[in-house]
């Protein structure tokens, strides 16, 4: 499957898509978020919520764990850059009644 490079446009009309979350930005070309939890189990809960989603779409983003918070940043590697790929696995992790931020 062809995977696309996003303009900076589509990358716009993109991140307008995910309005309703809060708190996701494109930084250094990656579309990036920091989640806060209220313990540190909770941030790894989420963390693993995060590669089972991202394993089934075979798309995997860059994640840092530390206390009480995770910080997601994702880019399609394959491509360099931000595609459609990388908003669906935001969508999809937003979309997820399995955890709640803290």
């Amino acid at each position: 499957m062809k995977i696309d490079k996003l303009s900076e446009n589509q990358a716009e009309a993109e991140m307008a898509s995910l309005k309703n979350w809060g708190g996701w930005r494109i930084e250094k070309g990656e579309l990036t978020k920091e989640f806060h939890f209220a313990t540190y189990l909770e941030g790894v809960r989420f963390a693993v919520l995060v590669a089972e989603h991202a394993e089934k779409m075979n798309h995997h983003p860059d994640l840092t764990l530390s206390w009480r918070r995770v910080v997601f940043r994702a880019k399609t590697h394959r491509v360099g850059a931000l595609t459609k790929l990388d908003f669906d696995l935001a969508k999809r992790i937003e979309e997820s009644s399995r955890w709640k931020v803290g």
